[in-house]
C-alpha cells in the first residue's frame, strides 16, 4: 500500500495542527490487493467492479461482524480499527479464507488476493482517518506478506497466542521501511494441519528441554557422589541403621504403648505387631480420575422428504427435494456442563464458563469435532455432527413455512435480537426456555449458531439429494446454521445458511450432536 495518505488530499498522512488530538490504543488491520495494477491492465472495468463488490459484500460486513470499524478504503485496499486484537485477527482470517472460495471458480491470473498486516499501537484519531506508527507498522507488515497471508506484529501475538486455534510461524525481527526499531513478525497459520505441526514442534522442544534438565540433575548427583571422601560415603550409607540394642531391649514389647505426642489420640494398634498381621496400606492411585459422561438428550426422527432451501438468498438456491434417512438429533444444543465433561477428561481444548444449563459458546468447528469424537469413544455410540440437510430437516419440523411456526416472527419461539420476550436477551438463555418445534427440538433457530459437518459451498448446485454430508467444497470454512441471539430474525429461518473459518472460535458459535441408528 505504500505510505499512509490523507483520505481527502492523497498527500502523506500527518495530523492537523492542534494542541491535543484524541488518541487510543487499537488493533489496526491493513489490507491490500496483490498485483492490483496487473489486474487493472487485464480488465480495468471488471477488476474495479469486482473489488467494489468485495468491499461491499465481504470486507465491510466481516469488519462489522467482528466489531471493528472500517476507517477507509484506498482503491486497492483498506484500513480498519478494532478494540480487540483477537477480533482483528479473526476478521483477517475470515477475509482470507472467503477469498479462497471466491477465487476457486475463476482463472488463476484473475484471482484477487489480499495481503493483510495487523498491528497493535497507539493511534491518533480523526473523523475520517487515523495516523501514527501503529498504522504505519500494520501497512509495512501487509507490504511484506505474501498474497493470501496474514502477518501480525509481536504485540498482537502476545495478546492472542493462547486465545485462538491457530499456528504461528515466527519470522523473527524484521527491519521495515521508515520504522526505527525492528518489528517482531509472525505469520498466522489458520489451518488445522499447521496448528498441529506447531503444537508438535512446541511439545518436542519441551521434551528436549525436560530431557536436558534430567541429564543435568543426574550428572550433578553423580559428581556429588564421586567427589565425596570414601569414609563419608560409608557413614552416609550406615546412617539409616538403628544402633544395636541391648538383649533386653530386643524382647518383643507387645503390651507397651508408644510414646504419645501431645494432642494426638492414642493408637489401639500394638507398637510392634507381628509383620504378618499388619494390614498393608493402599498405594496412592495413579490412574486418571473417572469422569462421568453426561450424554445429550436425543430425539429420534423418522426419515422423510422435504424441500430444502429458499429463494431468500442466492446461497439457499436452488430449492430441491431431499430425502433424509432416520437419525436422532440432540434435543438441545450442547451445554456448558456437557462440554466441560470433555474438558475435564482432557479431550477438549478449553473449559467453558457460564452456567451449566446454557449452550456452550466460542466453539470452533474443530472444537465441536473433538467433542463428538470423545463422546462417541466414551459411550460406544455413533455420535457426530449432523449433515446440513439433516439439520434443516430437523429445524423445519415437518413444515415448509418461513419459520417452523409460520411466516411471521412470534415471541417465545426463537432467541434473536428482534424475536421478543426472553429470546431477545443479550446472551443465550438456558436450554429449554423457549418453545420446541413440532419435532420436540429446542433452539433450532436463534440462541447459538450451530456447526454442521459439511464444508462450505456457496450454493446448492450439485448438492446430494440423500441428506448425506456434501464432500469437497471450501473446507477451510464449514457451514453454520441457526443464527444466534446477536442476529436479527432473518437468520433464524430454517433455510438460512452461513459459513465460518474452520479453526477459529467466535462468541456466538455452538453446536448440537446427531446420532446414527
Amino acid at each position: 500500500m505504500g505510505e499512509i495518505r490523507d483520505f481527502r488530499s492523497g498527500k502523506p498522512g500527518k495530523p492537523p495542527p492542534g494542541d491535543a488530538m484524541p488518541r487510543r490504543l487499537a488493533a489496526i488491520v491493513a489490507g491490500d490487493i496483490a498485483g492490483y495494477s496487473r489486474l487493472m491492465q487485464l480488465d480495468e472495468e471488471g477488476t474495479h467492479n469486482r473489488v467494489k463488490r468485495l468491499e461491499r459484500d465481504l470486507v465491510e460486513p466481516t469488519i462489522a461482524e467482528h466489531h471493528g470499524k472500517l476507517v477507509k478504503t484506498t482503491g486497492d485496499g483498506f484500513i480498519a480499527m478494532f478494540d480487540s486484537p483477537v477480533e482483528a485477527v479473526r476478521c483477517s482470517i475470515v477475509i482470507q479464507q472467503n477469498m479462497i472460495g471466491r477465487n476457486a471458480a475463476i482463472a488463476r491470473d484473475h484471482w484477487i488476493e489480499y495481503r493483510i498486516g495487523v498491528n497493535l499501537g497507539d493511534v491518533i484519531i480523526e473523523p475520517d482517518d487515523i495516523y501514527g506508527d501503529g498504522v504505519n507498522v500494520a501497512s509495512r507488515l501487509e507490504g511484506i506478506a505474501a498474497p493470501g497471508d496474514v502477518f501480525i506484529s509481536g504485540g498482537i501475538y502476545e495478546q492472542i497466542k493462547h486465545k485462538m486455534v491457530c499456528g504461528y510461524e515466527s519470522l523473527g525481527d524484521r527491519k521495515v521501511k521508515n520504522i526505527t526499531d525492528p518489528v517482531r513478525v509472525y505469520r498466522v497459520l489458520p489451518d488445522a494441519a499447521a496448528y498441529q505441526r506447531t503444537r508438535r514442534r512446541r511439545e518436542s522442544i519441551l521434551l528436549t528441554l525436560l530431557g536436558l534438565a534430567i541429564a543435568i540433575i543426574a550428572a550433578g548427583a553423580l559428581w556429588y557422589m564421586l567427589a565425596q571422601p570414601r569414609g563419608r560415603l560409608t557413614d552416609v550409607a550406615r546412617a539409616p541403621s538403628a544402633p544395636t540394642a541391648s538383649p533386653a531391649a530386643q524382647q518383643p514389647a507387645t503390651t507397651a504403648a508408644p510414646a504419645q505426642t501431645p494432642g494426638q489420640a492414642s493408637s489401639p494398634i500394638p507398637a510392634a505387631a507381628p509383620a504378618q498381621q499388619a494390614t498393608p496400606q493402599a498405594a496412592p492411585s495413579t490412574s486418571p480420575a473417572v469422569v462421568s459422561v453426561p450424554e445429550p438428550e436425543m430425539i429420534a426422527l423418522q426419515g422423510g422428504s422435504f424441500s430444502m432451501g429458499s429463494n431468500d438468498d442466492p446461497s439457499e438456491r436452488p430449492i430441491r427435494r431431499v430425502t433424509v434417512k432416520s437419525f436422532a438429533m440432540g434435543k438441545y444444543p450442547v451445554t456448558v456442563r456437557e462440554w466441560n465433561a470433555c474438558a475435564a477428561a482432557k479431550a477438549c481444548n478449553f473449559t467453558a464458563g457460564g452456567k451449566d444449563d446454557v449452550p456452550v459458546t466460542n466453539v470452533s468447528w474443530s472444537d465441536a469435532k473433538q467433542y463428538v469424537t470423545w463422546l462417541a469413544e466414551r459411550t460406544g455410540k455413533a455420535y457426530r455432527l449432523p449433515s446440513e440437510a439433516e439439520w434443516e430437516y430437523a429445524a423445519r419440523g415437518g413444515t415448509q413455512s418461513r419459520y417452523w411456526w409460520g411466516d411471521q416472527i412470534q415471541s417465545g419461539n426463537a432467541g434473536c435480537k428482534d424475536c421478543g420476550g426472553d429470546g431477545a436477551a443479550e446472551q443465550p438463555v438456558k436450554v429449554g426456555s423457549l418453545k420446541p418445534n413440532p419435532f420436540g427440538l429446542y433452539d433450532m433457530g436463534g440462541s447459538v449458531d450451530q456447526w454442521v459437518e459439511d464444508c462450505w459451498h456457496r450454493n446448492y448446485q450439485g448438492a446430494p439429494a440423500d441428506g448425506a454430508v456434501w464432500p469437497g467444497g471450501d473446507c477451510a470454512s464449514h457451514v453454520i446454521r441457526s443464527g444466534s441471539w446477536k442476529n436479527d430474525a432473518r437468520y433464524v429461518r430454517p433455510a438460512n445458511r452461513d459459513n465460518y473459518d474452520t479453526n477459529v472460535r467466535y462468541p456466538t458459535h455452538g453446536f448440537r450432536v446427531a446420532l446414527s441408528p
